[in-house]
């Protein structure tokens, strides 16, 4: 065993973006969409519906993501008490996301940028269940279809289509539009005119906001914004959109930095070795004489010690690496956090 002292140069770090599927199905695209009756009959069906990608009977399933309703004057949802309106399940989810995202309780939403925007008091909203994506939703993979009667609508984020990274709050925002692969169709930008954007998308957050008044121009699904609906009309419109068109792409990223240390041996360092079969144990003379101008010794292991001389990490070689005095050799290793 041989023992040297890295220095600074020795040190590298490097960020590496992966991208894995985002479905428990392994696939990108996921085509089959189901709702649990007693997720429903529950109290949490009154603000959410969770969607599963086969029968919620089966020991594989699992919630893909929810769906829900949010609006800013409690309508489209049953209020708690008629005496204090305006408190209902579509206001209290209104309220999660305006402070998770605009972080302001007096801002609204607003849908599309420059000349053609919306500011709307209502949404739909698709929450990937956490256990989906890793670090973020990968900008560029969503690809979201949404049928209504005999029309379809081809949804994605605009990723692929501005320069610079936009923001509302500290959540990094795209444009969900029309198109394919973080691209717009080239008519409007894939915009609806006087209606914005189809919505917002957050990847950090896992969270896509629709804008209802612009889908429904396109698809004829208009969200109820009556006070007396029931809790789950809206949450089931939008579900049974995304359930008829039966095309839902998505990828997860994240990112895993590495720290890599370069681990030099020289032509003149770690030829001898400590091993009592290399020397005799009553003279410490080492056995074999042609050893003694011309020894070689097999690196198989390089072990990190702190200053306390504490072993912290270990890496093994695949194979052992020859080393003598004719030989340099330079190991790297890869520590992956």
């Amino acid at each position: 065993m041989g023992f040297k002292r890295l220095d600074a140069e020795d040190f590298v770090v490097s960020a590496d973006a992966v991208q894995s599927t985002a479905w428990s199905t392994d696939q990108p695209t996921l085509t089959t969409f189901f709702t649990s009756s007693n997720q429903k009959a529950g109290s949490s069906g009154n603000y959410y519906l969770s969607v599963y990608q086969s029968n919620p009977l089966n020991s594989g399933a699992s919630i893909q993501f929810d769906v829900a309703y949010g609006n800013v004057n409690g309508s489209g949802s049953s209020y708690f008490n008629p005496n204090y309106p305006n408190l209902s399940p579509s206001s209290t989810i209104y309220g999660q996301y305006r402070s998770m995202i605009l972080e302001d309780e007096n801002s609204s939403f607003i849908f599309g940028d420059g000349d053609n925007t919306l500011t709307t008091k209502d949404f739909y909203v698709i929450s990937l269940d956490r256990a989906r994506y890793k670090e973020s939703i990968f900008p560029g993979t969503l690809n979201l279809s949404l049928k209504g009667g005999a029309t379809t609508i081809n949804l994605t984020d605009n990723s692929n289509d501005v320069l610079v990274q936009s923001f509302i709050g500290s959540s990094r925002v795209f444009q969900l539009v029309s198109g394919s692969n973080g691209n717009a169709i080239s008519a409007n930008g894939g915009y609806v005119p006087n209606s914005g954007s189809y919505g917002l998308v957050f990847p950090e957050l896992g969270t896509i906001l629709l804008n209802p008044d612009a889908i429904n121009e396109k698809i004829n699904i208009a969200p109820s914004r009556t006070t007396n609906t029931g809790n789950q009309v809206n949450p089931i419109k939008v579900f049974n959109a995304i359930k008829d068109a039966g095309s839902f792409q998505l990828n997860s990223q994240e990112t895993i930095t590495s720290d890599y240390v370069f681990v030099r041996s020289r032509n003149s360092e770690f030829n001898y070795s400590t091993n009592p079969s290399f020397i005799s144990g009553s003279t410490g003379e080492v056995i074999f004489d042609q050893f003694i101008n011309n020894p070689q010794t097999y690196i198989t292991t390089v072990g990190m010690y702190n200053d306390a001389n504490e072993l912290l990490a270990v890496a093994k070689l695949s194979r052992p690496l020859l080393k003598d005095f004719t030989k340099e050799s330079l190991i790297r290793v890869k520590l992956d956090f």
